[in-house]
């Protein structure tokens, strides 16, 4: 632990705002973390709901979950009910699922950006607090004495590496877990389609009706009592 607060106290200034966008970063990622969680929870609770109804037409309350459910599943499966009662068209009824796709990303996809850049942020911050620390060191140096000169920079060189170390510190996990929650919501957006899809082919498939196909009299020929 001592350690710890050297190598933080020996950064210098830059340590400071690195440490800042560490935690902004990790408070981020924990916040789209249960948020898509709690999201992907949702959805499959609600396409268990919203299946059964499909297969008993039961429309009306499709459309009213929709407005109910706080998962975006609902609300796609009901703007492509809404659209079906004004266009039976099943590529009406797909365009407004995939609008309701659209919809449901920008809030899937919400601050996700935000961790590579606090990453990118936070390695420049490191490399920008060792330029500094640099110059200093090579300023303290030119007026300092023969003899301590190596001592010297040598010392002001390794605290002037501390921040570049801590801001890769810093931003490795950032885009480690930015990559994780990409793919998090990569997975439940892919979910959303093929859910979109399944529900879109059983109200298709519900709205037909089927007609039985008899063969014509003209090709039954009744056999010859010579045979």
């Amino acid at each position: 632990m001592d350690t710890l607060i050297r190598f933080f106290q020996e950064g210098g200034a830059f340590m400071y705002p690195i440490a800042i966008v560490l935690v902004v970063g990790i408070a981020i990622a924990i916040e789209r973390w249960l948020v898509l969680s709690a999201a992907k929870s949702s959805n499959r609770q609600a396409f268990d709901r919203i299946l059964p109804l499909l297969q008993k037409k039961d429309y009306n309350s499709v459309v009213n979950l929709g407005k109910t459910s706080s998962a975006p599943i609902a609300r796609i499966i009901a703007a492509g009910i809404t659209r079906m009662a004004q266009s039976p068209r099943r590529d009406d009824i797909e365009l407004a699922m995939e609008e309701g796709v659209m919809e449901a990303m920008p809030r899937l996809e919400k601050r996700t950006p935000y961790l590579a850049t606090l990453a990118n942020i936070a390695t420049l911050l490191g490399l920008l607090g060792t330029i500094i620390g640099l110059i200093q060191a090579f300023t303290a140096v030119a007026s300092a004495d023969p003899a301590e000169k190596a001592a010297l920079l040598s010392s002001s060189i390794a605290v002037a590496m501390n921040t570049t170390a801590f801001g890769l510190i810093a931003a490795i996990p950032l885009l480690l877990v930015h990559s994780m929650i990409q793919s998090k919501t990569t997975e439940i957006i892919d979910s959303l389609e093929m859910a979109g899809v399944k529900c879109l082919n059983i109200i298709a498939h519900s709205s037909e009706v089927p007609q039985r196909t008899r063969a014509p009299e003209s090709a039954v020929k009744p056999q010859s009592a010579a045979q």
